[in-house]
Order: structure tokens, then C-alpha cells, then sequence
């Protein structure tokens, strides 16, 4: 007899087990069906009338959840491996978008599956794109559902921020691994403890943010809402004005102070209350980061003073709400400002790109990734020129690896060109250029609104036709996981080791 010789193909393999995704996926889906009963209690006490909707959609969430958790209760404490770790970063945002859609459809909104779908979407990955109009008489339900959906999506973004992104080295993000987690396990060495004391930071400052909006004069409710939507740089308010409805300099004070301390590296935070705040005020992105506000701020408070939009500390205070809503990817409005002209929408255009820090609730490159890849083309330039010379490239004083640079640069060129595909095929849908490309780096960046009278600030995405909302609703996904951490699901090998 022969020997056999072994081939690739008679290699063993090892099919995905999905139950302790399942698992986890209905643990996940079985806290949001609990926290549809905070909007139902809600509105029953205002007598709204929306309340059935909600507890019907709540019970269908939480017996779904519980069968998957059921399903996979056996693996539910194991390890997830790599491969889990994708396909449940993937699975959480899609999964739990489809059940929050529920209330919509059923509740007062009456929205279509498609309208509703990219509304729970934008809340989940804290966009803040809306199709809904008439929210100054919705019912009080509705509001603060869409507050959670924000609030729930931004610990969920910064836990897959810290814990998931830098383990896949996705877009560099095992450097931010090194800069914040490693270093964190020094004062804090299990995971569980990172994490709760997140979860204590995300409390806190969204409980100082509502006290803030209360003595600058908001209500209660609105206070607590749009906190919410504040602190997880989402943007949802409950007025189709925006915070301009309260037309309070204090209140966009609050906001703009807040949507900036929302943008920093959360795990910072966290080193703040150890007592290290050094870290928070030396770190490079953040420094990079505030940078890239003040220059922004000063180019938008020089246009609007040369142009005779606005003068003084009206002109700075919209001028550095604009910057802080667009590049922590809030979408709060606290002034139109696509009738500035030509030349504001190219700074804002621009600054849609750039987003906060890594570890934080925004969306965007990444102040992070821009100072990686503007590092590597400064290297790359040195060695054109000095084709002898040795020239390491250093983050923070930290060497960078070339598989770190190759990672950042390998993002950001699939980010453009899911940005520019996204806006093409919006065109292709009938939008015009200046709709689609913005809307495409809205949604794509997590921002929101986009530029222009059909989904700019003063208006909302309800005019889309339903597949360029299905586009959008995917481009919104996309952005917040990271694109390739929903583009390796794509690979047939991905599915057997």
C-alpha cells in the first residue's frame, strides 16, 4: 500500500461553533427586551398610549433572547476564539438593530421596517440620522428610546474599543492596546475590573451632563435624553431643531464641553480616577485631537467674521459647536450652518473624516490613525531622499511596528473607498453629488447629518427612497465596526479554521 500524502485539502477542519455566540447574543438581546419597559412605563404615565407597543415588543425580545441563551448555554461562559470574537462584534449590532426597529413599527411613529430599521441602527452606532419628523409632539416613549439605543451603543462601542479591536489588530488598534489597556493592568489587573470601572466613568459623566443641562435650563426629561445622546456622541434630540429649539448659549455651552470630554480615550478616564490625570493632559491624540479643534474652530470663527454671518462670541460659540458636534460625531445643531457657503462646507466636509480618539464613543478615522499615516508618509519621503538612512517611525515615543503601519494604512485606504462607493451608488440612486457624498461620510463616520437641504442639519434622511436608506443603514454599520471587522465575515475561510 501506498502511504497517503496529506493535501490541503485532506487537512482537518473546524466548522464555527456558534453557541457561545448564541449565548451571548441572548443575554444581549435579553437586557435590551428589559429596558423596553422603561419607555413603556413612560408613556403609560403620560397616558401617550404608546405603551403597548412596547411591552409586546419587549416580551417577543426577551423569549427570543432567552431560547438563544438557552441554545448555547452550554459554551456561554467559554472563551470566545478569534473567529466568535468577528462574527459576535458583527451579529450584536445587526441583531439587536432588527428587535429595537419593533417599537417603531408597532408604537405612534408607525414607521416602515426599512425607516424604522435605520433608525435603531442610527441609534446603536450612536449616528443620529433620522427619518423621523414631528418629534417637538412624539410621544415621550418614543424619545427616550432612541436616548437608550444611543446610550446602550456607546459603552457597547467602547467596550469593543478596548476589548475586541486592539485583540483583532484592526486598523492599528493593537497600538491603542498598547497605550491604554496594557498600561491600565497595572492599577487594574482583571478585565472585569476595567471594565466596571468604564461603566462607573460612562454613569458618571452622563449623570454630571444632566445635571449640567438642568441648570442651564432644561427639564428634567430633556436633560436626561439628551445627555444621553450627548455622552455617546449620537445626536438624537427631541425636537426636529435640534438643540436650537432651546435657543440657550448655556445650554450649547454644556453640550459643546461635553461632546468634547465624549471624544476623549475613555480608559483615560479611568486612570483619572486612580489618581494618574498626567496621562489625560499628555497623551498625543488628545493632544492632536484639541489641536485639530482649535484650528477648525479659528478657520470657521475667521469665515463667519469675514463674511458677515456672525461676530463676537456668537460667531466663536457656533463656531465651536459646529467643530465639537462634526468631529466627535454628535450631530447636534446649534446653528444651520450649510448656508455659510462653498468654503464652510468644505472645513466641515473635511472634518467628518477625522472623528475623536480611539476608546471613545465617536465615530471617524480617528485622530490616532491620521498622526500613524501621517508618520508613515513623512518616513517614506525620508527614505526617498535619504536612501542610506535609517528612520524609525515613533508614536508617543513608542517604536511602530510595520505591521502596525501596514494595518492603519490598509483602513484607511478601505475607508475611502467605502466612502466613495457608498457615494457613488447613492448618486446612481438619484441623489445629487453634494446629498450623496455627504451622506455617504454622515453615516459612514457616524456623524448624522450630512450637508445640503435634503439631509443637512435642518433636515432629516425621511426623503430617501428605501434602498438608499438600506445602504446608508449598512454604511452605518460598517463605520462603527471598523469595516473589516464585517468584511472578513465575506471570506469563505473565515467559516472553517
Amino acid at each position: 500500500m501506498h502511504a497517503r500524502i496529506p493535501t490541503v485539502e485532506a487537512e482537518a477542519v473546524s466548522v464555527l461553533s456558534l453557541r457561545p455566540v448564541a449565548a451571548t447574543l441572548g443575554i444581549l438581546l435579553s437586557i435590551l427586551g428589559v429596558a423596553m419597559l422603561a419607555p413603556a412605563v413612560v408613556d403609560f404615565a403620560s397616558r401617550s398610549g404608546g405603551q403597548g407597543a412596547f411591552v409586546g415588543a419587549s416580551a417577543i425580545t426577551i423569549f427570543v433572547g432567552v431560547l438563544l441563551w438557552m441554545t448555547g448555554r452550554g459554551a456561554a461562559a467559554r472563551k470566545l476564539d478569534l473567529r466568535q470574537a468577528f462574527l459576535l462584534t458583527s451579529s450584536v449590532w445587526l441583531v439587536l438593530s432588527v428587535f429595537a426597529a419593533l417599537p417603531l413599527v408597532w408604537g405612534p411613529s408607525q414607521l416602515s421596517f426599512t425607516a424604522a430599521m435605520f433608525e435603531s441602527m442610527s441609534g446603536l452606532t450612536t449616528t443620529g440620522a433620522s427619518v423621523m419628523s414631528g418629534l417637538d409632539s412624539m410621544s415621550p416613549g418614543i424619545l427616550l428610546w432612541r436616548a437608550l439605543l444611543h446610550w446602550f451603543g456607546g459603552i457597547g462601542i467602547i467596550a469593543i474599543a478596548i476589548a475586541v479591536l486592539p485583540v483583532l489588530s484592526i486598523g492599528g488598534m493593537q497600538l491603542f492596546r498598547t497605550e491604554s489597556s496594557d498600561r491600565s493592568e497595572k492599577f487594574l489587573p482583571r478585565a472585569g475590573a476595567i471594565a466596571k470601572r468604564l461603566l462607573v466613568v460612562y454613569l458618571a459623566l452622563t449623570a454630571v451632563c444632566a445635571m449640567a443641562y438642568l441648570a442651564a435650563g432644561l427639564g428634567p426629561f430633556d436633560a436626561a435624553t439628551i445627555a444621553m445622546s450627548t455622552l455617546s456622541s449620537g445626536g438624537f434630540a427631541n425636537s426636529d431643531q435640534s438643540i436650537t429649539v432651546f435657543a440657550n448659549p448655556a445650554v450649547d455651552y454644556v453640550a459643546i464641553g461635553f461632546m468634547l470630554l465624549a471624544a476623549l480615550p475613555f480608559p483615560l478616564y479611568v486612570r483619572a480616577m486612580s489618581g494618574d490625570l498626567r496621562r489625560l493632559f499628555t497623551n498625543p491624540e488628545v493632544r492632536l485631537f484639541l489641536a485639530i479643534v482649535a484650528v477648525f474652530t479659528l478657520l470657521s470663527f475667521v469665515q463667519q467674521s469675514t463674511q458677515g454671518i456672525a461676530s463676537g462670541e456668537t460667531a466663536l460659540r457656533w463656531a465651536l459647536f459646529t467643530v465639537a458636534s462634526l468631529i466627535s460625531t454628535t450631530g447636534f445643531m446649534a446653528v444651520d450652518y450649510t448656508n455659510w457657503g462653498a468654503t464652510s462646507d468644505a472645513l466641515f466636509f473635511v472634518l467628518m473624516f477625522i472623528g475623536g480618539c480611539t476608546g471613545s464613543t465617536s465615530g471617524g478615522l480617528k485622530a490616532l490613525r491620521l498622526a500613524i499615516t501621517a508618520k508613515a508618509i513623512r518616513q517614506h519621503l525620508k527614505r526617498i531622499s535619504f536612501r542610506t538612512g535609517v528612520f524609525p517611525l515613533r508614536y508617543g515615543g513608542a517604536p511602530v511596528t510595520d505591521d502596525v503601519v501596514s494595518s492603519v494604512l490598509s483602513f484607511v485606504f478601505l475607508y475611502l473607498l467605502a466612502f466613495f462607493l457608498v457615494g457613488v451608488g447613492l448618486n446612481m440612486m438619484g441623489l445629487d453629488l453634494r446629498t450623496a457624498f455627504s451622506a455617504a461620510i454622515a453615516c459612514l463616520a457616524n456623524v448624522g447629518p450630512g450637508l445640503g437641504p435634503v439631509v443637512g442639519p435642518a433636515s432629516n434622511y425621511g426623503g430617501l427612497p428605501d434602498p438608499a436608506l438600506w445602504l446608508l443603514t449598512a454604511a452605518m454599520m460598517l463605520g462603527r465596526l471598523e469595516i473589516l471587522t464585517v468584511l472578513v465575515l465575506f471570506l469563505p475561510r473565515f467559516w472553517v479554521r
